[in-house]
């Protein structure tokens, strides 16, 4: 049976979606926004804690400023719905507190468990808004210029911003642009332990994917733009500001 003959609706869905960056003037339906932040609720979660906190941007202003603040991007202030998945390791210290314990600082562990959290109620609602025909796209940089976020959203100590998304109806352009092809899965699924590629894989892995340029050539171009970029380079050094909250007390 052929691959896309055992494909039911939800897994269908998950091969079709992409990143949507344009969006048409089309709102958000108040039923659909609730229906995504309720899916977001349902993910997994470590012993259903829910170590996140979701900011629903209204405000068209502090949409402005992070378009700003993450490296430039105008569709953010664009966007009919904003959402920013915080890593929440406070919440549950007043938990502790109120009941009248006296709980350990978070370190970093929790942090990354929190992360966790985050990322999968945030991959619950891009797929929640998939299946209602809204687009969506992740937004990293939002893990950037720490200092400037933390006063515009208000973020306390041992709260991180883990992503951001940004939804809106795509237009016809966007609904007809190719999805970015994948690696196969014998380049990814490595059986029972970690296994580095020789040379020869990891040409073979990019085989067709380099726009007709050599692998050195598209290599090069790529790490430029991505690993010794001026954004990685702000991505990290804002992560050490948020890290020094997690070094213990």
């Amino acid at each position: 049976m052929e691959e896309k003959e055992r494909m039911n609706e939800i897994i269908k869905a998950l091969h079709m979606r992409k990143s949507v960056r344009v969006f048409t003037e089309e709102a958000i339906l108040e039923e659909d926004r609730e229906s995504i932040l309720n899916a977001a609720l349902q993910a997994p979660s470590g012993g259903c804690q829910l170590l996140y906190t979701i900011l629903d941007i209204t405000d068209q202003g502090k949409k402005e400023k992070l378009a700003e603040l993450c490296d430039h991007q105008p569709m953010i202030a664009k966007a009919k719905l904003v959402l920013i998945f915080c890593a929440d390791c406070r919440k549950w210290l007043s938990f502790y507190k109120e009941a009248g314990l006296s709980p350990r600082a978070p370190r970093a562990g929790d942090l990354l468990l929190a992360v966790e959290d985050a990322m999968i109620a945030a991959q619950n609602a891009v797929t929640a808004a998939e299946s209602l025909g809204i687009g969506s796209c992740y937004i990293g940089d939002v893990m950037e210029q720490a200092e400037e976020m933390k006063e515009l959203l208000g973020l306390p100590k041992y709260v991180y911003p883990a992503c951001m998304l940004v939804f809106g109806h795509p237009t016809q352009q966007q609904k007809e642009r190719e999805k970015p092809k994948r690696f196969a899965l014998s380049d990814i699924v490595c059986e029972n332990t970690y296994k580095d590629k020789t040379g020869e894989e990891i040409r073979g892995m990019f085989s067709g994917m380099t726009d007709g340029k050599s692998y050195e050539e598209w290599m090069e171009a790529f790490w430029k733009r991505k690993y010794e970029s001026d954004f990685s380079r702000e991505m990290s050094r804002s992560m050490e500001v948020y890290l020094k909250d997690f070094q213990g007390e």
